[in-house]
């Protein structure tokens, strides 16, 4: 990447905007500067004082090809091909393109986000009689050129002709860069023509502004990097923007089909096929991104016969080398991994968005079932696709820095799960739990407490007052969710300290019915309730507590210290049995290596329903 650093004068700018020489790369967003930041912009540029730098990227790179767009308030051809493209001052050339030329008229809103139309014009004599004052001269008006009092009944200022303009001595800026001349010419008053002309109008025609211009060699990644470091002010420019506007320059494509491929466009489309799968909301289209390059990678590495086969990879940077042909060969069986993602989830009991531990582990299972293909339904490859997901649930290994486990699992998942004396994946071999760990997961912010919540349901609890199971109908008409055990105000008036009470050892899944039973009493006044009202005995009660994980006995006694242990001791085997490998009981030996004062401080109560107190 190269650049240069020239000076070009502002009305040299102005002309490149109206012609489409510079336009915006379709990442940009829309213009949105308000009324009195341009006002005074305007009085920067009649006081000669700089305005900072823009930077420009040169087209003609026929590898990386953005789609261009011109200018807020400029209308151009659609086959206008730009010469450069503008990563940086599109508020501030908008303003001055819309201001400066044409009409006059600025698209804009005032300090509240009302949109307005407006005009600016700078009073002369108010300019001219002391540079403190130029501030002072510069008007903004509505776009037909009257200002209005009396809720619009009283006309102020009418600026709306040229003669009523020189008559009242308010230059319009828009002829600042166009005909200036015949405006002037015909002021009765030539004396404070001429003084205007040589204090602003002169001095208006060498406005330099600096100008960083990248070369046409500048990839799409670099362009990136350097978007954010100079958009400072604004939102992180995310992949999938930058991808928009490749693929909408895509030649070959546009050769193809006459048409543009609209990115956006598509990924709505993506979003259409997974309406019926409430989990995929949890998918991005970053996400989406990143399974495609992880697929589109492997088959370059798979492909190589270099001695350094290219990586497989999901890192940001290769994501921004994304080519479309690309993400067209891989969208489609794309959207149909993640459905399946998403059925498999069902099957562990993960129904809506918000109980998905990880939706970044989402990513490498689609691209495994890709890979897979209809092999990942076969019982014992689903056995260790099911077992590597736990690891990574309950391991918490897919909190942050993913990009290196995604390729790592794309690489290793498949052939360990086609063959179990393959060499296991990286993620089975790095997940470990501890019993201590139980003590600090108290919400579902944490993704290993959604995930024990999942896996207690998935063996078959079942709810205690009408003995339905919590399949995926069931979960939504019986309006579940996670409640306390033996009841927080319970726990409060019987000295149960915070972090057992609200560990998820004390949580299980209920209806909003049968949580509304339990209320805040003791458990065994709450079981009587509840076999009073649904017409239940104590066995069968103590059948459905079972599927819970839950020592009915204990319970029944209202013992919380026996029924924690018990509990935690069953939840531990619940774990094992997922991940495939023993838990590390460190509780009862004082050897605890995890409690809720090593974990960053958060609400206790994320959610409490009515009658859990």
């Amino acid at each position: 990447m190269g650049f240069l650093t020239p000076m070009y004068e502002l009305g040299e700018y102005v002309k490149w905007t109206r012609s489409g020489d510079i336009q915006l790369p379709d990442f940009q967003r829309g213009y949105k500067w308000e009324d009195e930041r341009i006002r005074q912009l305007l009085v920067t540029v009649l006081r000669g004082h700089p305005m900072g730098a823009v930077m420009l990227l040169k087209t003609g790179n026929a590898r990386v090809r953005f789609k261009p767009r011109a200018l807020d308030g400029v209308a151009l051809s659609p086959s206008t091909e730009a010469k450069y493209l503008l990563l940086d001052g599109q508020q501030r050339l908008t303003s001055l393109t819309q201001a400066l030329s044409g009409p006059g008229v600025v698209s804009t809103k005032d300090d509240r986000g009302k949109l307005l139309e407006r005009r600016y014009f700078v009073h002369m004599e108010t300019a001219l009689s002391d540079p403190g004052r130029v501030d002072e001269s510069v008007i903004s008006i509505p776009g037909d050129g009257v200002r209005r009092t009396n809720f619009g009944k009283d006309v102020d200022l009418d600026l709306s002709t040229p003669a009523a303009q020189r008559a009242q001595g308010y230059f319009p800026l828009n002829l600042l860069y166009g005909d200036f001349m015949t405006w002037v010419f015909d002021l009765d008053d030539h004396a404070l023509g001429k003084a205007f002309h040589k204090r602003f109008i002169q001095p208006a025609a060498t406005y330099d502004i600096p100008a960083i211009v990248l070369d046409e060699d500048t990839d799409k990644a670099a362009v990136a990097t350097v978007f954010e470091k100079v958009n400072i002010g604004g939102l992180p420019l995310n992949v999938f923007e930058l991808l928009t506007a490749t693929f909408a320059g895509d030649a070959a494509y546009y050769a193809k089909t006459g048409q543009d491929f609209r990115l956006n466009d598509d990924w709505r489309e993506t979003q259409a096929s997974w309406a019926s799968h409430p989990v995929l909301a949890t998918v991005g289209n970053t996400d989406f991104l990143q399974a495609v390059t992880m697929l589109a990678t492997r088959k370059r590495h798979l492909a190589s016969s270099a001695d350094r086969a290219p990586a497989i990879s999901a890192k940001r940077e290769d994501v921004l080398k994304l080519e479309l042909e690309d993400y067209l060969e891989w969208r489609m069986p794309l959207r149909e991994a993640f459905v399946w993602a998403s059925t498999l989830l069902a099957d562990w009991h993960i129904f809506a968005a918000r109980d998905v531990p990880y939706a970044s582990q989402l990513v490498p299972l689609a691209a495994i079932r890709v890979v897979l293909g209809k092999d990942a339904d076969l019982i014992g490859v689903r056995e260790r696709i099911s077992r590597w997901y736990w690891c990574g649930v309950l391991g918490e290994l897919y909190g942050a820095a993913t990009e290196s486990r995604f390729a790592r699992d794309i690489e290793q998942v498949p052939g360990w799960a086609r063959d179990e004396t393959a060499p296991a994946p990286r993620t089975v071999g790095d997940a470990s739990f501890v019993e201590s760990r139980l003590l600090s997961l108290r919400t579902r912010n944490a993704a290993a407490y959604k995930g024990i919540a999942a896996l207690i349901l998935s063996r078959g609890a079942r709810d205690w007052m009408e003995d339905k199971a919590f399949d995926k109908v069931q979960y939504i008409d019986l309006a579940v969710d996670i409640h306390h055990v033996f009841p927080q105000k319970w726990c409060n008036d019987n000295s149960i300290d915070e972090q057992r009470r609200e560990s998820i050892v004390n949580k299980t899944t209920i209806s909003a019915r049968t949580n509304r039973v339990i209320g805040g009493v003791a458990p065994s006044s709450y079981l009587a309730t509840i076999e009073s009202r649904a017409q239940i005995g104590p066995a069968a009660l103590d059948g459905l507590l079972a599927t819970h994980l839950i020592p009915a006995t204990l319970l029944r006694a209202d013992d919380f210290d026996s029924y924690f242990r018990q509990r935690r001791a069953a939840l531990c085997e619940l774990v094992e049995a997922a991940i495939g490998k023993a838990v590390q009981r460190d509780v009862d030996d004082g050897s605890a290596a995890e409690d809720s004062a090593a974990f960053e401080p958060e609400s206790l109560l994320d959610h409490q329903p009515e009658g859990d107190d």
